[in-house]
Protein backbone atom coordinates (compact mmCIF):
# COMPACT_ATOMS: atom_id res chain seq x y z
CA UNK A 1 0.00 0.00 0.00
CA UNK A 2 2.45 2.24 1.18
CA UNK A 3 4.28 1.78 -2.44
CA UNK A 4 1.10 2.58 -4.52
CA UNK A 5 0.92 5.92 -2.59
CA UNK A 6 4.61 6.50 -3.31
CA UNK A 7 3.09 6.01 -7.40
CA UNK A 8 0.23 7.87 -6.83
CA UNK A 9 1.88 10.93 -5.38
CA UNK A 10 4.52 10.80 -7.90
CA UNK A 11 2.02 10.93 -10.62
CA UNK A 12 0.14 14.09 -8.89
CA UNK A 13 3.13 15.84 -9.19
CA UNK A 14 3.62 14.64 -12.31
CA UNK A 15 0.36 15.97 -13.76
CA UNK A 16 0.24 19.05 -11.58
CA UNK A 17 4.01 19.87 -12.96
CA UNK A 18 2.74 18.65 -16.78
CA UNK A 19 -0.30 21.18 -16.59
CA UNK A 20 1.56 24.00 -14.92
CA UNK A 21 4.26 24.02 -16.78
CA UNK A 22 2.42 23.86 -20.28
CA UNK A 23 0.49 27.76 -18.81
CA UNK A 24 3.50 28.53 -18.24
CA UNK A 25 4.99 27.97 -21.72
CA UNK A 26 1.61 29.13 -23.37
CA UNK A 27 1.64 32.31 -21.51
CA UNK A 28 2.86 34.66 -24.63
CA UNK A 29 -0.11 33.45 -25.67
CA UNK A 30 -3.07 33.25 -23.41
CA UNK A 31 -2.07 35.57 -20.92
CA UNK A 32 -0.07 34.99 -17.83
CA UNK A 33 -2.79 35.31 -15.72
CA UNK A 34 -4.09 31.91 -16.45
CA UNK A 35 -1.10 30.69 -15.06
CA UNK A 36 -1.82 32.85 -11.96
CA UNK A 37 -5.02 31.83 -11.14
CA UNK A 38 -4.60 27.99 -11.54
CA UNK A 39 -1.85 28.88 -9.01
CA UNK A 40 -4.36 30.29 -6.93
CA UNK A 41 -7.45 28.20 -6.78
CA UNK A 42 -5.32 25.62 -4.88
CA UNK A 43 -4.64 27.16 -1.56
CA UNK A 44 -7.58 26.24 0.02
CA UNK A 45 -7.28 22.49 -1.13
CA UNK A 46 -3.58 22.59 0.01
CA UNK A 47 -5.10 23.99 3.47
CA UNK A 48 -7.84 21.20 4.14
CA UNK A 49 -5.61 18.04 3.07
CA UNK A 50 -2.49 19.17 4.96
CA UNK A 51 -5.37 19.71 7.96
CA UNK A 52 -7.07 15.95 7.57
CA UNK A 53 -5.63 14.46 4.50
CA UNK A 54 -2.82 11.73 5.56
CA UNK A 55 -0.92 8.83 3.96
CA UNK A 56 1.87 6.49 4.99
CA UNK A 57 4.69 6.21 2.78
CA UNK A 58 7.64 4.08 3.79
CA UNK A 59 9.42 7.16 5.62
CA UNK A 60 6.53 7.95 7.37
CA UNK A 61 2.56 9.98 7.37
CA UNK A 62 2.54 12.74 4.95
CA UNK A 63 -0.25 15.05 3.32
CA UNK A 64 -0.92 15.21 -0.47
CA UNK A 65 -1.86 18.87 0.22
CA UNK A 66 1.36 19.85 1.18
CA UNK A 67 3.62 17.67 -0.55
CA UNK A 68 2.33 18.34 -3.63
CA UNK A 69 0.23 21.26 -3.93
CA UNK A 70 1.87 23.27 -1.91
CA UNK A 71 5.47 22.48 -2.73
CA UNK A 72 4.69 22.33 -6.58
CA UNK A 73 2.96 26.16 -6.13
CA UNK A 74 6.27 27.43 -4.30
CA UNK A 75 8.48 25.81 -7.43
CA UNK A 76 6.32 27.16 -9.80
CA UNK A 77 6.61 30.99 -8.52
CA UNK A 78 9.97 30.71 -8.82
CA UNK A 79 10.06 29.36 -12.14
CA UNK A 80 7.56 32.22 -13.15
CA UNK A 81 10.40 34.57 -11.59
CA UNK A 82 12.94 33.13 -13.65
CA UNK A 83 10.91 33.35 -16.52
CA UNK A 84 9.78 36.76 -16.33
CA UNK A 85 11.25 38.87 -13.80
CA UNK A 86 10.31 40.11 -10.01
CA UNK A 87 7.80 42.48 -11.32
CA UNK A 88 5.81 40.19 -13.41
CA UNK A 89 6.31 37.40 -10.06
CA UNK A 90 4.64 39.84 -7.51
CA UNK A 91 1.30 40.21 -8.82
CA UNK A 92 1.24 36.03 -8.19
CA UNK A 93 2.94 36.45 -4.44
CA UNK A 94 0.50 39.63 -3.81
CA UNK A 95 -2.29 38.13 -5.26
CA UNK A 96 -2.35 35.27 -3.33
CA UNK A 97 -1.90 36.71 -0.03
CA UNK A 98 -4.71 39.20 -0.59
CA UNK A 99 -6.96 36.20 -2.17
CA UNK A 100 -6.55 34.14 0.65
CA UNK A 101 -7.00 36.99 3.36
CA UNK A 102 -10.28 38.10 2.05
CA UNK A 103 -11.43 33.86 1.81
CA UNK A 104 -10.79 33.58 5.22
CA UNK A 105 -12.71 37.64 6.22
CA UNK A 106 -15.41 36.27 4.27
CA UNK A 107 -15.28 32.99 6.25
CA UNK A 108 -15.58 34.58 9.56
CA UNK A 109 -18.58 36.78 8.17
CA UNK A 110 -20.17 33.92 6.90
CA UNK A 111 -19.88 31.61 9.72
CA UNK A 112 -22.07 33.92 11.54
CA UNK A 113 -24.91 33.06 9.75
CA UNK A 114 -28.11 31.29 11.31
CA UNK A 115 -28.29 27.83 9.35
CA UNK A 116 -31.05 25.63 8.26
CA UNK A 117 -31.04 21.91 7.36
CA UNK A 118 -31.70 20.73 3.87
CA UNK A 119 -30.15 17.54 4.03
CA UNK A 120 -30.34 15.32 6.99
CA UNK A 121 -27.35 14.90 9.03
CA UNK A 122 -25.69 17.58 6.64
CA UNK A 123 -24.57 20.67 8.96
CA UNK A 124 -21.35 22.94 8.74
CA UNK A 125 -18.87 22.06 10.61
CA UNK A 126 -18.05 25.47 12.27
CA UNK A 127 -15.42 24.19 14.51
CA UNK A 128 -13.08 22.68 11.57
CA UNK A 129 -14.27 25.91 9.45
CA UNK A 130 -12.37 28.31 12.19
CA UNK A 131 -9.30 25.50 12.12
CA UNK A 132 -8.65 26.06 8.47
CA UNK A 133 -9.11 29.53 8.38
CA UNK A 134 -6.60 30.31 11.03
CA UNK A 135 -4.26 27.40 9.63
CA UNK A 136 -5.20 29.54 5.96
CA UNK A 137 -3.73 32.42 7.82
CA UNK A 138 -0.69 31.09 8.84
CA UNK A 139 -0.27 29.32 5.80
CA UNK A 140 -0.64 31.93 3.83
CA UNK A 141 1.91 34.27 5.47
CA UNK A 142 4.33 31.48 5.17
CA UNK A 143 3.81 31.25 1.44
CA UNK A 144 4.38 35.41 1.17
CA UNK A 145 7.71 34.79 3.05
CA UNK A 146 8.84 31.94 1.02
CA UNK A 147 8.12 32.68 -1.64
CA UNK A 148 10.25 35.75 -1.53
CA UNK A 149 12.85 34.22 -0.26
CA UNK A 150 13.25 30.97 -2.56
CA UNK A 151 13.48 34.13 -5.35
CA UNK A 152 15.91 36.28 -3.54
CA UNK A 153 18.15 33.15 -2.59
CA UNK A 154 17.99 31.35 -6.35
CA UNK A 155 19.69 34.80 -7.28
CA UNK A 156 22.09 34.85 -4.28
CA UNK A 157 23.42 31.36 -4.54
CA UNK A 158 23.48 32.11 -8.49
CA UNK A 159 27.25 33.49 -7.96
CA UNK A 160 28.37 29.61 -6.40
CA UNK A 161 27.08 27.52 -8.43
CA UNK A 162 27.15 29.80 -12.02
CA UNK A 163 25.25 27.85 -14.54
CA UNK A 164 23.77 24.66 -13.19
CA UNK A 165 20.05 25.80 -13.16
CA UNK A 166 18.77 22.59 -12.10
CA UNK A 167 21.20 22.64 -8.77
CA UNK A 168 20.64 26.45 -8.16
CA UNK A 169 16.80 25.18 -8.27
CA UNK A 170 16.74 22.32 -5.98
CA UNK A 171 18.94 23.77 -3.71
CA UNK A 172 16.80 26.60 -2.82
CA UNK A 173 13.73 24.86 -2.55
CA UNK A 174 15.15 22.45 -0.27
CA UNK A 175 16.45 24.82 1.65
CA UNK A 176 12.72 27.17 1.79
CA UNK A 177 10.53 24.39 1.95
CA UNK A 178 12.27 22.80 4.81
CA UNK A 179 11.85 26.56 6.65
CA UNK A 180 8.39 26.00 5.44
CA UNK A 181 7.73 22.41 7.25
CA UNK A 182 9.16 24.11 10.11
CA UNK A 183 6.72 27.19 10.40
CA UNK A 184 3.59 25.38 9.21
CA UNK A 185 3.62 22.39 11.50
CA UNK A 186 4.44 24.24 14.13
CA UNK A 187 0.87 25.54 13.28
CA UNK A 188 -0.39 22.33 12.79
CA UNK A 189 0.79 21.23 16.00
CA UNK A 190 -0.81 23.97 17.82
CA UNK A 191 -4.37 23.49 16.44
CA UNK A 192 -4.91 20.13 16.11
CA UNK A 193 -2.20 18.14 17.90
CA UNK A 194 -0.76 16.77 15.25
CA UNK A 195 2.34 14.40 16.41
CA UNK A 196 6.22 15.65 15.79
CA UNK A 197 6.23 12.40 13.87
CA UNK A 198 4.26 14.03 10.93
CA UNK A 199 6.98 16.84 10.92
CA UNK A 200 9.75 14.45 10.56
CA UNK A 201 7.95 12.49 7.26
CA UNK A 202 6.53 15.79 5.91
CA UNK A 203 9.59 17.34 5.95
CA UNK A 204 11.44 14.04 4.20
CA UNK A 205 8.33 13.96 1.92
CA UNK A 206 9.05 17.74 0.44
CA UNK A 207 12.75 17.33 0.12
CA UNK A 208 11.40 14.70 -2.28
CA UNK A 209 9.03 16.45 -4.15
CA UNK A 210 11.74 18.84 -4.39
CA UNK A 211 14.04 16.36 -6.18
CA UNK A 212 11.06 15.16 -8.14
CA UNK A 213 10.28 18.71 -9.06
CA UNK A 214 13.96 19.82 -10.18
CA UNK A 215 14.15 16.20 -12.66
CA UNK A 216 10.72 17.02 -14.20
CA UNK A 217 12.19 20.59 -14.68
CA UNK A 218 15.46 19.84 -16.11
CA UNK A 219 13.75 17.00 -17.85
CA UNK A 220 11.56 19.59 -19.57
CA UNK A 221 14.32 21.77 -20.25
CA UNK A 222 16.07 19.05 -21.88
CA UNK A 223 13.76 17.77 -23.87
CA UNK A 224 11.34 21.16 -24.51
CA UNK A 225 13.33 24.49 -24.19
CA UNK A 226 16.77 26.50 -24.32
CA UNK A 227 18.55 26.26 -20.67
CA UNK A 228 20.44 29.25 -21.82
CA UNK A 229 17.40 31.21 -22.32
CA UNK A 230 16.53 30.36 -18.76
CA UNK A 231 19.60 31.73 -16.90
CA UNK A 232 19.13 34.88 -15.17
CA UNK A 233 21.64 37.37 -13.73
CA UNK A 234 19.99 39.89 -11.65
CA UNK A 235 20.81 41.61 -8.15
CA UNK A 236 19.15 39.55 -5.41
CA UNK A 237 18.97 43.27 -3.48
CA UNK A 238 17.42 44.86 -6.43
CA UNK A 239 15.23 41.83 -6.93
CA UNK A 240 14.12 41.84 -3.48
CA UNK A 241 13.46 45.45 -3.42
CA UNK A 242 10.87 45.05 -6.02
CA UNK A 243 9.49 41.85 -4.27
CA UNK A 244 8.64 44.02 -1.67
CA UNK A 245 7.62 47.28 -3.56
CA UNK A 246 10.27 49.24 -1.77
CA UNK A 247 11.26 50.13 -5.19
CA UNK A 248 7.91 52.00 -4.99
CA UNK A 249 8.82 53.63 -2.09
CA UNK A 250 12.41 54.81 -3.86
CA UNK A 251 10.45 56.21 -6.50
CA UNK A 252 8.05 58.02 -4.32
CA UNK A 253 10.26 59.48 -2.24
CA UNK A 254 12.28 60.37 -5.53
CA UNK A 255 9.40 62.07 -7.12
CA UNK A 256 8.95 64.10 -3.85
CA UNK A 257 12.63 65.36 -3.83
CA UNK A 258 13.33 65.97 -7.03
CA UNK A 259 12.70 69.25 -9.82
CA UNK A 260 10.32 66.90 -12.18
CA UNK A 261 11.50 69.53 -15.16
CA UNK A 262 15.44 68.75 -14.37
CA UNK A 263 15.23 65.59 -12.51
CA UNK A 264 17.90 67.46 -9.95
CA UNK A 265 16.94 68.04 -6.09
CA UNK A 266 14.95 70.75 -5.46
CA UNK A 267 15.49 74.08 -3.76
CA UNK A 268 13.71 72.44 -0.11
CA UNK A 269 15.84 70.04 0.06
CA UNK A 270 18.64 72.61 -0.47
CA UNK A 271 17.01 74.39 3.01
CA UNK A 272 17.18 70.72 4.52
CA UNK A 273 20.57 68.90 3.75
CA UNK A 274 22.99 71.38 2.87
CA UNK A 275 23.55 73.31 6.22
CA UNK A 276 23.97 69.48 7.32
CA UNK A 277 26.28 68.95 4.74
CA UNK A 278 28.29 71.62 5.38
CA UNK A 279 28.12 71.17 9.14
CA UNK A 280 30.18 67.45 8.55
CA UNK A 281 32.44 68.71 6.18
CA UNK A 282 33.40 71.44 8.75
CA UNK A 283 33.48 69.15 11.61
CA UNK A 284 35.56 66.85 9.31
CA UNK A 285 37.87 69.55 8.71
CA UNK A 286 37.57 69.05 4.94
CA UNK A 287 36.99 71.69 2.41
CA UNK A 288 33.36 72.20 0.77
CA UNK A 289 32.49 74.33 -2.44
CA UNK A 290 29.72 75.67 -3.54
CA UNK A 291 29.16 76.69 -7.22
CA UNK A 292 26.09 78.90 -8.13
CA UNK A 293 25.45 78.55 -11.72
CA UNK A 294 23.17 80.93 -13.66
CA UNK A 295 22.10 80.84 -17.37
CA UNK A 296 23.14 83.70 -19.75
CA UNK A 297 19.80 85.45 -21.00
CA UNK A 298 17.48 82.76 -20.50
CA UNK A 299 14.67 84.95 -20.47
CA UNK A 300 15.47 86.10 -24.19
CA UNK A 301 15.34 82.28 -24.64
CA UNK A 302 11.69 81.91 -23.79
CA UNK A 303 10.73 85.29 -25.48
CA UNK A 304 11.99 84.01 -28.91
CA UNK A 305 11.72 80.28 -28.82
CA UNK A 306 8.75 80.05 -26.51
CA UNK A 307 8.64 77.98 -22.46
CA UNK A 308 8.78 74.57 -24.15
CA UNK A 309 12.18 75.30 -25.60
CA UNK A 310 13.26 76.95 -22.45
CA UNK A 311 12.13 74.50 -20.58
CA UNK A 312 14.31 71.73 -22.89
CA UNK A 313 17.40 74.16 -22.36
CA UNK A 314 16.82 73.81 -19.06
CA UNK A 315 16.32 70.17 -18.91
CA UNK A 316 19.28 68.90 -20.86
CA UNK A 317 22.09 71.47 -18.96
CA UNK A 318 20.75 69.94 -15.74
CA UNK A 319 21.32 66.31 -17.41
CA UNK A 320 25.02 67.83 -18.65
CA UNK A 321 25.79 69.00 -15.02
CA UNK A 322 24.56 65.80 -13.60
CA UNK A 323 26.55 63.44 -15.99
CA UNK A 324 29.87 65.27 -14.68
CA UNK A 325 29.33 64.73 -10.80
CA UNK A 326 31.68 62.84 -8.43
CA UNK A 327 29.92 60.65 -5.69
CA UNK A 328 30.44 63.46 -3.44
CA UNK A 329 28.37 66.68 -5.21
CA UNK A 330 24.87 67.48 -4.84
CA UNK A 331 22.93 69.56 -7.48
CA UNK A 332 19.95 71.35 -6.71
CA UNK A 333 17.44 73.56 -9.07
CA UNK A 334 17.44 76.59 -6.52
CA UNK A 335 15.32 78.92 -8.86
CA UNK A 336 13.55 79.77 -12.35
CA UNK A 337 17.21 79.28 -14.18
CA UNK A 338 19.74 79.09 -11.35
CA UNK A 339 21.53 75.91 -9.75
CA UNK A 340 23.21 75.46 -6.99
CA UNK A 341 26.38 72.58 -7.06
CA UNK A 342 27.46 71.71 -3.59
CA UNK A 343 31.02 69.97 -3.73
CA UNK A 344 32.33 67.95 -0.47
CA UNK A 345 36.06 67.42 -0.29
CA UNK A 346 36.66 69.95 -3.05
CA UNK A 347 39.13 72.91 -2.43
CA UNK A 348 38.68 76.60 -4.30
CA UNK A 349 41.48 75.48 -7.06
CA UNK A 350 39.73 72.26 -7.58
CA UNK A 351 36.28 73.81 -7.70
CA UNK A 352 37.24 76.85 -10.07
CA UNK A 353 38.58 74.02 -12.86
CA UNK A 354 35.56 71.92 -12.35
CA UNK A 355 33.48 75.15 -12.88
CA UNK A 356 35.23 76.12 -15.90
CA UNK A 357 35.15 72.88 -17.29
CA UNK A 358 31.39 72.99 -16.86
CA UNK A 359 30.71 76.17 -18.28
CA UNK A 360 32.92 75.17 -21.52
CA UNK A 361 31.26 71.86 -21.74
CA UNK A 362 27.76 73.21 -21.78
CA UNK A 363 28.94 76.11 -24.61
CA UNK A 364 30.06 73.32 -26.56
CA UNK A 365 27.45 71.48 -26.72
CA UNK A 366 24.68 74.70 -27.02
CA UNK A 367 26.16 75.43 -30.42
CA UNK A 368 25.23 71.59 -31.59
CA UNK A 369 22.14 70.95 -29.59
CA UNK A 370 20.44 74.01 -29.03
CA UNK A 371 18.27 76.86 -31.06
CA UNK A 372 21.08 79.05 -30.24
CA UNK A 373 24.14 79.46 -28.39
CA UNK A 374 23.64 79.02 -24.68
CA UNK A 375 25.98 80.06 -21.97
CA UNK A 376 26.17 79.72 -17.94
CA UNK A 377 28.06 82.23 -15.75
CA UNK A 378 29.16 80.26 -12.60
CA UNK A 379 30.38 81.76 -9.09
CA UNK A 380 32.22 79.43 -6.74
CA UNK A 381 32.45 79.84 -2.87
CA UNK A 382 34.72 77.62 -0.29
CA UNK A 383 34.52 76.76 3.30
CA UNK A 384 36.13 77.57 5.17
CA UNK A 385 37.94 80.23 3.68
CA UNK A 386 34.29 82.12 2.71
CA UNK A 387 32.07 81.18 5.32
CA UNK A 388 31.82 78.80 7.62
CA UNK A 389 27.61 79.21 7.73
CA UNK A 390 25.67 78.10 3.99
CA UNK A 391 23.90 81.51 4.12
CA UNK A 392 27.62 83.53 4.34
CA UNK A 393 28.89 80.49 1.63
CA UNK A 394 25.85 81.23 -0.87
CA UNK A 395 26.08 84.80 -0.53
CA UNK A 396 29.96 84.90 -1.07
CA UNK A 397 29.51 82.47 -4.58
CA UNK A 398 25.89 85.10 -5.46
CA UNK A 399 27.84 87.96 -5.30
CA UNK A 400 30.85 86.25 -7.76
CA UNK A 401 28.35 84.93 -9.93
CA UNK A 402 27.04 88.89 -10.37
CA UNK A 403 30.50 89.80 -11.35
CA UNK A 404 31.28 87.14 -13.85
CA UNK A 405 27.79 88.92 -14.89
CA UNK A 406 28.81 92.09 -14.99
CA UNK A 407 32.14 90.98 -16.61
CA UNK A 408 30.59 89.96 -19.73
CA UNK A 409 28.73 86.46 -18.92
CA UNK A 410 29.93 83.17 -20.04
CA UNK A 411 32.32 83.31 -17.31
CA UNK A 412 33.51 81.69 -14.11
CA UNK A 413 34.28 83.89 -10.84
CA UNK A 414 35.42 82.60 -8.00
CA UNK A 415 38.18 83.38 -4.82
CA UNK A 416 40.61 85.89 -5.41
CA UNK A 417 40.28 84.36 -9.29
CA UNK A 418 38.35 85.37 -12.56
CA UNK A 419 37.95 82.95 -15.60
Amino acid sequence: MTTFNAFLLFAQAAVYFTVMMGLLRARKVIGVGVFMCALGVMHFLETYLASVFYIELPFGIISPGSTVLFSGKLLMILLLYIREDALVVRQAIYGLLIGNFLIVALVMILRNHETIVITEGRLPDIAFIDEIGSLMVWGTLLLFVDAIAIIVLYERIGDWFGRHLGLRFLVCGAAVLTFDQAGFFLALHYVSGAPWHVFFGGLVAKLVATVVYTALFIAYLKYFDDEAAWLTNRSFKDVFQVLTYRERYHQLLEATTRDHLTGTLHRRQYDHNAPKILEKSLSESKPLSLLVIDIDHFKAVNDRHGHQAGDQVLAKIARMLSENLRSDDHLYRFGGEEFVLICEKLPAEAAMSLASRLRKAIERFSAIYFPEKITVSIGVATAPEDGTVLETLFQAADMRLYEAKRAGRNRVCGPAVQE
